[in-house]
């Protein structure tokens, strides 16, 4: 990819062809990212953002849904729709060689320049030229997990708006560059991971709590009751380090679990397995902080040729897959805390 410009094509109706296409199609449909404005009964519009990952197509799927129920009747609720990664998703990839992460390229990313954060820039200019009622990125996970929102402030109407789609919700300020860290600054924002491309149940669950933030009236100010969510935040990433050979298999350097995504949102206890490895007396990882800590020394340590958890940890987001480790990370520790 170019780092000059990527067009962003903007529309005020909705093609015939969107109502029905596949997200493989989508690139073929539009011609590139796009941002629709779509009319609804009242008007302080929901900004709605989907594949930003070209592998995680149900928050598409899901506003395809709702867009087809309301073909011949107005929304509850004016909408953004931007539909990011159409060449990524034609090819069923996250990103494709050469592109910045979608969704590492919003304003506040660590790389301004590139031609994705362009976009990005002139997506947020034309959606908050007026007044938003909240903001919603939908997402698919690689590993086993429960739904979940994540958020990045703590102010009741985010709380609300997280709590509506699950109980359990991540609070983080890292990873920089995400579409709900940059539309924090102008409204409540949430992303939202729906578990599995191509599940049921995924596709149901985004498509309900999307036809639900049509109707609200409005985001509670009041704090939310006592017990009301599980509340999380980002104690560390976890990467691997540059050059280490690793997978789920009995070949590489690295030999990881197979079930290491069993215990997202769980409890590593301390002692217990992550990976076997060959001849290897350092750390293969790293597990850096928002301020850029490295603390993988105090989370993990080597025995026996094994690496092992030192403490007791909560991950999320653990993967099996190889390509999207090596794209994104490991897995995140967590830490419960309470919204104050």
């Amino acid at each position: 990819m170019d780092n000059l410009t990527i067009d962003l094509r903007r529309f005020d109706e909705i093609p015939d062809a969107l109502y029905t296409c596949a997200p493989t199609e989508l690139e073929s449909v539009l011609g590139g990212p796009s941002l629709f404005f779509v009319e609804g009964r009242q008007s302080s519009p929901l900004f709605v953002t989907v594949l930003q990952h070209g592998n995680e197509p149900t928050g598409f799927e899901a506003v395809q849904a709702i867009l087809n129920k309301y073909r011949c009747q107005l929304l509850p609720r004016s909408m953004w729709l931007f539909i990011a990664n159409v060449a990524a998703a034609k090819k069923r990839q996250r990103v494709l060689n050469g592109q910045t992460d979608y969704n590492r390229a919003w304003p506040g990313t660590l790389v301004p320049d590139s031609c994705e954060a362009k976009l990005m820039q002139q997506v947020v200019e034309t959606v908050t030229a007026k007044p938003l009622f909240a903001s919603i990125d939908l997402h698919n996970n690689t590993g086993t997990n429960p739904h979940y929102a994540c958020l990045n402030e703590l102010d009741p109407p985010f709380l609300h708006l997280a709590a509506s789609f699950a109980r359990t919700t991540v609070y983080y300020r890292q990873p920089v560059g995400t579409q709900s860290l940059a539309m924090a600054k102008y409204c409540p924002a949430v992303t939202l991971e729906c578990g599995k491309a191509g599940e049921d149940a995924a596709l149901d669950h985004a498509a309900e709590y999307l036809e639900a933030c049509l109707h609200m009236q409005n985001l509670p100010d009041h704090a939310l009751a006592k017990g009301g969510i599980i509340l999380l935040k980002t104690q560390a990433i976890v990467k691997m380090k540059p050059g280490i050979d690793f997978g789920f298999d009995g070949t590489s350097e690295v030999r990881f679990r197979d079930d290491l995504d069993h215990f997202n949102f769980g409890v590593l206890n301390a002692g217990q397995w992550l990976a076997d490895m060959t001849d290897c007396d350092q750390l293969p990882i790293t597990a850096t902080t928002d301020n850029g800590e490295d603390i993988a020394y105090d989370l993990f340590e080597i025995q026996n040729n094994r690496l092992i958890t030192r403490n007791d940890i909560i991950p999320s987001m653990a993967t099996l897959d190889v390509d999207i480790i090596k794209q994104d990370c490991l897995f995140y520790v967590m830490q419960e805390i309470t919204a104050t």
